[in-house]
């Protein structure tokens, strides 16, 4: 089994030295509880809701920077796969939305940006160019996706066909009306792209509310069979043990293949 973490944040807009200290306490609290791997928010390094391209952009850090530095010295410490979001200073001048992938060495992996910007995000980053990195670490394979990504069952499915075991998906979910008793509408597309990949997602949400915007909360850990392995609602850390090895078996019956039933030649 796998203990997988996911830690909900109330990350400041602009307080890059508040922010990274506060994704360092969550790192420390998941190491804490035994964590294999721990995921953190989108952009928790800067917060979200910037009011034009030059405000973001002095949020941004390099992925080579002290803070991801930092995540790296923690991930080392404790033997853990740290997937964060974090607003990036790219070499080419670009602002992006990506997220670090690091292995339980310490060493950085991987930086994916986000490919679909969602609403606002078009006017202050430029979108990813880049397919979603599938890394080996100690655990499994760990994919990375942010947030409205997720969305595109297109994208999901090349991840699970290259081999993912766990997705983690730093997220930022704004606040949407829902009948009462129901799980974030974000959440159910997590459990049905999780049930039919055969591949275990881990969503790291945030709280509070920023410049008018209230979020979601929503931060949840699915296991490949497609259910709910825990969740919370309040700023901290979900965690469950999750078995990664089910997502190598997509064989659902004697006669039944999740992948090898698909038909793409008649997907065009």
């Amino acid at each position: 089994m796998t203990r997988v973490a996911v830690q909900q944040l109330a990350p400041v807009l602009g307080d890059v030295d508040a922010n990274a200290e506060l994704s360092l306490a969550a790192l420390r609290e998941a190491a804490g509880a035994g964590a294999d791997v721990v995921v953190l928010p989108e952009l928790v390094t800067s917060g979200y809701r910037f009011a034009d391209a030059e405000e973001c952009a002095a949020a941004a850090i390099p992925a080579d920077g002290e803070v991801l530095r930092a995540w790296s010295q923690a991930a080392a410490a404790s033997g853990m796969v740290v997937v964060g979001g974090f607003c990036e200073a790219g070499p080419d001048g670009n602002t992006y939305n990506s997220a670090a992938v690091v292995d339980e060495t310490g060493a950085l992996r991987a930086v994916y940006r986000k490919l679909h910007l969602w609403d606002g995000e078009k006017r202050l980053f430029t979108p990813g160019a880049e397919a979603p990195p599938v890394v080996d670490t100690r655990v499994g394979k760990v994919a990375v996706i942010i947030c409205y990504d997720l969305e595109f069952p297109e994208l999901t499915r090349c991840v699970a066909l290259a081999g993912a075991q766990l997705l983690a998906v730093p997220t930022n979910w704004p606040l949407t009306p829902r009948p009462d008793g129901e799980r974030p509408p974000e959440t159910v597309v997590a459990m049905g792209t999780a049930r039919v990949n055969r591949m275990a997602i881990a969503c790291a949400d945030r709280l509070g509310t920023e410049r008018g915007l209230e979020w979601t909360g929503g931060s949840s850990i699915v296991g490949a069979d497609g259910w709910v392995a825990a969740e919370t609602r309040a700023v901290g850390m979900a965690v469950a043990d999750i078995d990664l090895d089910l997502a190598l078996d997509k064989q659902l019956t004697e006669l039944a293949h999740a992948f090898g039933d698909r038909r793409p030649e008649m997907y065009d």
